[in-house]
């Protein structure tokens, strides 16, 4: 049995019998068991394991609830709001694609609670609009929905390792051709693909109608056009990927049109995809694909979601640590001349220049506003109160002020100095990419500090992985990931030697 998937490349002349004995063996290189199916029916497992799920919740929360309140039920009315929110729930879901989904994504948001918990409202909706709410209990709806969200949370992992194991086994496969012998591209496109460690996929060979290309590491050549046709008519391709920069818009409606005649997917990878990959996700502009190289992080919700905890818990940590920071006050007035914070300019979001507030840790007549010398261990410009203070990160606290007046956040990327240098050149100038990390507002503390670059930046590959980390917030960020940051900063700052 056969389910199809989508992929498809550059093709060559006609099979020879040594080809074709490469190819033979290459289809039986897995062990055969009687199903096969492509990564499709991915979709159709996480669809029936949502409704096995609803099914088994429904007797059991009767069960439990008879128990507990020994009461009545009418099972009738309650039968029926469970049959809504199922229904309810698979529309929703279907709706946002959960089930058009391939091996090539396993991961299943948070949005299955959400769905859940939406569905169950609609539900109550209509037995109240029905005339049955006198006969339906809250506190069976609410245990109904809460023992659809465990079985759901439970199944996911079960169902990913099943699908796994199956993958292996050979039972889910995708078999792969490449349609277009221009090595180049099948290597790139194979690499890329290999790389994503998916063990579903399988590449058979390259099919081509011009004259042979060289071979192409271990892929054999399938042939033309027909034959390619010929091997999926017998299981023995799903997918065809067309790659290459080659090809005329004219060819490629050719080469379709000659693979419209078999049921298989023909997917086409532009030379883009490759060439940027894996710095890009595909997105839909209208009825269009588009490879998104950059995306706005905050986005909606997002956007509210961390100027509120930036606002919530910024200010409980002024009211809390208000005793350290009068305390560091007078210390820094009693122990050396100048004044008691100190405003430097340093980059910020969109990279604009902003004014950020620091407890004065150098001696006043040796600052340095742009930050062109990096703060070195036994800095004879650092004061000895300086030192504690920047030991345990306690000049940074000001910055507190910043988040409330909106130009920081509590986590985000470092902000640098407007002439910070790594060796002998400037930040943006040694680093690729280092202006891409002021797409959020700037933290007090970050991703790379608390994975160990916390304190001086000494060498290049220190700020291009300091970088590297900041990147990965950005495009990765969640309210979590913030609570997570948060908690491992506290480590950072009491067990870190590299902050000086």
């Amino acid at each position: 049995m056969r389910m199809d998937d989508n992929i498809c490349l550059p093709a060559a002349s006609e099979a020879e019998p040594e080809e074709a004995s490469k190819l033979a063996a290459a289809v039986s290189a897995r062990p055969k068991s009687g199903l096969r199916f492509t990564s499709n029916v991915v979709g159709s497992l996480f669809l029936i394991t949502d409704i096995i799920c609803f099914i088994i919740s429904a007797p059991i929360t009767l069960a439990v609830f008879s128990v507990v309140r020994r009461a009545g039920v009418v099972i009738p009315v309650h039968i029926t709001a469970f049959i809504v929110m199922l229904g309810s729930f698979l529309l929703i879901r279907t709706s946002r694609q959960a089930y058009r989904r391939s091996l090539l994504d396993l991961r299943d948001s948070s949005e299955t609670t959400f769905d859940a918990v939406i569905s169950s409202l609609i539900a109550s909706a209509f037995i109240w609009q029905a005339g049955l709410v006198k006969d339906y209990s809250r506190g069976i709806t609410l245990l109904f929905l809460l023992s659809v969200v465990i079985f759901l949370s439970v199944s996911r992992p079960i169902l990913n390792w099943v699908i796994t194991r199956l993958a292996k086994s050979g039972q889910i496969e995708q078999r792969i051709a490449f349609y277009g012998a221009d090595p180049q591209s099948v290597a790139l496109t194979r690499q890329l693909l290999e790389s994503l460690h998916f063990p579903h996929l399988r590449f058979v060979g390259i099919a081509d109608d011009r004259a042979r290309f060289a071979p192409v590491s271990d892929l054999p050549m399938l042939g033309d056009l027909t034959k390619l046709c010929e091997l999926a008519r017998q299981g023995e391709v799903d997918q065809v990927l067309i790659s290459g920069p080659q090809f005329t818009p004219q060819r490629l409606a050719q080469i379709v049109d000659g693979l419209s005649e078999v049921c298989i997917d023909v997917s086409l990878i532009p030379p883009q995809a490759i060439e940027l990959s894996p710095n890009y996700r595909v997105n839909l502009l209208g009825t269009v694909p588009v490879l998104t190289l950059w995306q706005r992080p905050f986005r909606d919700m997002n956007q509210v979601v961390k100027r509120a905890e930036d606002l919530v818990l910024s200010g409980l940590a002024l009211l809390v640590l208000s005793p350290i920071l009068l305390i560091t006050a007078v210390a820094i007035r009693l122990t050396s001349p100048g004044p008691i914070t100190f405003v430097q300019p340093r980059v910020g979001f969109n990279n604009e220049t902003i004014r950020v507030f620091k407890f004065r840790s150098m001696y006043a007549d040796k600052a340095d506003l742009g930050a062109r010398q990096t703060t070195t261990r036994d800095d004879p410009r650092v004061t000895p109160v300086g030192r504690i203070l920047r030991r345990f990160s306690i000049d940074e606290l000001p910055q507190l002020f910043n988040v409330l007046q909106g130009s920081m956040s509590l986590v985000g990327p470092r902000p640098h100095g407007t002439e910070m240098m790594v060796g002998d050149r400037f930040y943006h100038e040694a680093v690729r990419g280092y202006a891409g990390r002021h797409r959020v507002k700037p933290g007090i503390t970050g991703y790379a500090q608390v994975r160990g670059l916390r304190g001086e930046v000494r060498t290049v590959e220190r700020a291009k992985r300091r970088v590297e980390l900041d990147t990965h917030y950005v495009d990765n960020w969640s309210f979590w990931l913030d609570m997570w940051i948060l908690f491992a900063t506290v480590r950072a700052v009491l067990f870190d030697r590299d902050a000086y």
